[in-house]
């Protein structure tokens, strides 16, 4: 051979170029959806090509099985994610969550990071949406709208028991100033009124609309109008109970639609009875799985605290609705898919919920 000659080295054949997988795209079984949630996630997943299953059940320990054969599911709020349920998921294969929701308090994620369980979800989906409905039902409550439109229905003009009063120049508060109680605060101080603050980290931005930070307790006394807008944990759950509400300004009205538990129902009951609580509206219910979502016009009520509720003229329920804006059901679907996508090519998705920390020693 000649010395001088240079070897040019074979080229690799094409099958050894590239010897990592191509990523496969997700089979996910979709728990709790809806024709809606169809319509976005598939317009999120067409140029992704993840294998969505839709099933109408509602994810329990019984319906876990369904799940058998795909590497995903996915969720909303009152799915269920106890460890028995995660358990018999891993057991089917299942090796990703991805929440349609920013909350995640549904979930044992201590389970699922002992299962391997990856659990993602969507912090940031539309804080516009649940803070215009808030303030619409502020309004609605305010204004009696609700009432006024059934009754004009029925051909009656009369004003009598539809006497509201200015927004302007009350006190409304707000119990947590992440984004969507941001939002709301703003919408308030462009109503003219007066916002106070309840938060352990307060917002800047808050602060710059005006928004003064005080005590809860200073809060529930002074505020006209109270909106929770705080996540549900162990330190929420019943934040607003029976010696809360004792405290708070006789007549005030009170809005939830963060997280049912953040409030005792029981104790809600009997401050409206007192007149403590003058007007109450609720998006969200302590125990609304298997009641919200669903139509069960033709069922008997089978819960008899709820009844009682809707019985309240001064109470006005709508069904976790907070949420339900195109704007916000795209940006889920995005988010959903993003976290599927990243997770098939064996990312870390960016919205992961991170495990909780173990106790040392």
């Amino acid at each position: 051979m000649d010395a001088d000659r240079e070897e040019t080295p074979n080229p690799m054949p094409d099958r050894l170029m590239n010897t990592a997988p191509e990523p496969r795209p997700l089979r996910v079984a979709v728990y709790s959806s809806k024709p809606y949630d169809r319509e976005y996630l598939e317009l999120a997943n067409r140029e992704h090509g993840h294998d969505l299953r839709f099933l109408e059940s509602r994810l329990t320990l019984d319906t876990a099985p369904l799940a058998a054969g795909h590497q995903a599911v996915c969720v909303f709020v009152n799915d269920e994610l106890s460890a028995a349920v995660l358990e018999a998921l891993a057991a089917e294969g299942v090796r990703l969550v991805a929440l349609r929701s920013s909350g995640y308090n549904h979930v044992d994620l201590a389970a699922a990071a002992k299962l391997g369980i990856t659990v993602t979800r969507v912090p940031d989906y539309s804080p516009h949406a649940v803070a215009e409905h808030c303030a619409g039902l502020v309004l609605a409550l305010n204004r009696k709208i609700h009432r006024a439109y059934n009754r004009v229905r029925e051909n009656n003009f009369a004003l009598s028991g539809l006497l509201g009063f200015d927004l302007f120049g009350k006190t409304v508060g707000v119990v947590g100033t992440g984004r969507i109680g941001t939002c709301f605060a703003r919408i308030m101080v462009g109503f003219g009124c007066r916002v106070l603050a309840a938060d352990p980290m307060p917002n800047e931005e808050c602060r710059g609309l005006g928004v003064e930070y005080v005590p809860l307790e200073e809060l529930c006394a002074r505020s006209d109008i109270v909106a929770l807008h705080c996540p549900l944990t162990p330190r929420t759950h019943h934040l607003v109970d029976r010696e809360r509400l004792a405290g708070f300004k006789p007549g005030a009205m009170l809005i939830n639609t963060s997280r049912g538990a953040l409030v005792d129902t029981e104790a809600l009951i009997d401050a409206l009875k007192s007149g403590r609580i003058s007007h109450l509206a609720l998006d969200v219910y302590e125990e609304e799985a298997g009641l919200f979502f669903e139509d069960r016009s033709e069922l008997l009520p089978r819960d008899d605290l709820f009844a009682r509720l809707l019985s309240f003229p001064n109470v006005l329920v709508t069904g976790h609705q907070g949420f339900f804006t195109r704007e916000a059901l795209a940006a889920i679907g995005d988010s959903v898919v993003a976290a599927l996508t990243a997770f098939a090519h064996g990312e870390t998705p960016q919205n992961t919920v991170a495990p909780p920390e173990q106790p040392s020693g």
